[in-house]
């Protein structure tokens, strides 16, 4: 068993900016750069493994080929990969837009549904997510209130700041609005229904919405929205650990490395690695990967004892 490290995909959406280049030395052929998909085996942005003797291989090549025991005991109840891992630009604001659960995902699009948790990595000041409504609203009012382009006087408007983390069930109305940098843990799926895009144009025509699959699939309940980690930030030999975001499908945790931090990776799950910011290198009886802000390492299951040693702060995530 090795530590992989993965080449992320780079995606160029309308709403996209430069920092995912600038900041995180991503090579790009593009003019923005709105999401790096840095853990991924989804057909519409492959990981390509860097290091070691699977380089040049995707990763879902990778775990086909050395079988489920490398991602662990807890994965064994999903179907494909389970997780996504990106990082998103937000130069513009992206679409309101909706994601449905996996019984109405698998049965309509035949792909799991898609529950995520943004964590705030760097935001302009005043910026601001959607996230649900303010106030109980029928299906009937949903969907006249974007016919009538007033959905925005129904929505939630949160102001966020850096270390923020908010979860987003599935069939949560939701938008990440401009000037926003963050880290993106979500179920494997791409299935986004779009209700309202600000009249934008691409290739002199509107993007296409989604309208009545998002009212099938909104909940039109009030919610509460709050951005605290689940968790205290709790200080360990080394490092600072906190536990952002925990459910059925993943659990999240930063860790702010200031000498070393020694983690395990058992048989019940893979542990994904994303360093946000500094570097260092993951120590594993001889071997050393290095680990530079947006690089990305998959640890497989059953990896045992490692070591990450240096000054960095990293998103780890395990299912």
């Amino acid at each position: 068993m090795k530590i992989l490290k993965l080449t992320p995909a780079i995606k160029d959406y309308i709403w996209g900016g430069t920092r995912l280049s600038k900041e995180f030395d991503y090579v790009t052929f593009t003019d923005r750069q709105a999401e790096a998909w840095v853990l991924s085996c989804h057909s519409a942005g492959e990981n390509i493994v860097e290091n070691g003797e699977f380089k040049g291989r995707t990763l879902s090549d990778v775990l086909k080929n050395e079988g489920k025991g490398y991602l662990g005991k807890n994965c064994e109840k999903f179907g494909e990969f389970p997780i996504l891992i990106k990082l998103i630009d937000a130069l513009d604001n992206l679409s309101v837009q909706v994601h449905p659960d996996d019984e109405y995902a698998l049965r309509v699009e035949g792909e799991y549904g898609k529950t995520e948790a943004w964590y705030i990595v760097d935001c302009d000041e005043g910026a601001e997510i959607i996230y649900g409504f303010k106030k109980d609203i029928s299906k009937e009012e949903f969907r006249k209130s974007i016919e009538n382009n007033t959905l925005l006087d129904y929505v939630n408007r949160v102001k966020v700041k850096k270390g923020d983390i908010y979860f987003i069930e599935a069939g949560t109305l939701h938008a990440i609005c401009k000037g926003i940098l963050l880290a993106e843990v979500q179920q494997n799926s791409n299935t986004t229904y779009r209700v309202y895009d600000y009249g934008r144009l691409q290739n002199g025509k509107p993007r296409e919405l989604h309208v009545d699959k998002a009212i099938d699939v909104t909940s039109t309940k009030a919610i509460d929205c709050s951005g605290a980690p689940k968790g205290e930030r709790t200080e360990k030999d080394g490092y600072f650990e906190t536990l952002l975001t925990q459910c059925e499908l993943f659990t999240v945790k930063r860790l702010e490395i200031e000498e070393k931090a020694s983690l395990v990776a058992d048989g019940s799950s893979f542990v994904s690695l994303v360093c946000l910011d500094g570097n260092g290198v993951v120590m594993h009886g001889d071997s050393c990967v290095t680990l530079y802000k947006g690089e990305s390492l998959f640890v497989p299951a059953g990896f045992g004892e490692f070591e990450i040693l240096g000054n960095l702060t990293v998103i780890e995530s395990r299912v």
